[in-house]
Order: structure tokens, then sequence, then C-alpha cells
């Protein structure tokens, strides 16, 4: 049976999947029929989350090829957003380290000398 399913590329902790049109038998990043476009779930800034060939999905479909319940979903959200420019990352996590204190001496210094100038 023919699927239309995703093939992950990319680096380690940096996914990157093209929707491919493939033999079930085949691994999951294995030998594939056609592309049919891309999806990335990291993408930043200008750079485009998701394309699709809605057209050629139709006709595989129509062939008797089975969707994933993934490539579904991102076939019904590029329907809806075509163009849409990614959304942006969160910001980078605090780090939990503690900054240091100022010296006790110095701010009980500046707090008696205001008050003498008062």
């Amino acid at each position: 049976m023919v699927k239309i399913r995703l093939a992950r590329t990319g680096a380690k902790k940096r996914p990157f999947y093209h929707i491919v049109v493939a033999d079930q038998r085949r691994s999951r990043d294995g030998r594939y029929i056609e592309r049919l476009g891309f999806f990335n779930p990291v993408a930043v800034g200008g750079e485009r989350p998701l394309k699709i060939n809605v057209e050629r999905i139709e006709y595989w479909q129509n062939q008797g090829a089975q969707i994933s319940e993934r490539v579904l979903n991102l076939v019904k959200y590029y329907s809806k957003h075509p163009d849409q420019p990614a959304p942006q990352r969160a910001a980078a996590p605090v780090s939990k380290t503690k900054a240091p204190k100022p010296a006790a001496d110095a701010s009980a210094g500046d707090s008696e000398a205001s008050a003498a100038a008062e």
C-alpha cells in the first residue's frame, strides 16, 4: 500500500520533515516515490514552516494512497494558512544561577550618607 507520510531529516534536536509518498514497507527515511513538500517545526523568523503541493496530494489520494494522521492535520492547516510566516519562538530560558549580591557595606554607607545629607 502507498502512504503519504513524513520522512525525518535534519540535525539532532533540529528536525526537518519531508512530506513524501512511499510504499508502507519502506523504512521511515528510506526510498520514496515522490516528495510533496516539507514541514519545519523549528522555523524562526522569516523561514517558511510549511509548504505542501496540495494538488499532488489529492492526485495520490485519488490513486488510493493513504494519508497519515499528522500529514492530514498539516494539510488542513496549510489550506487555511497557505503563506503564513513562522511564529516567533519563545524567549531563551533564564538561568537559575543567582546574580551576585551587591556588597552590604556599600549599600549601608549610601543610605547613611543620604540620611546625613538630609
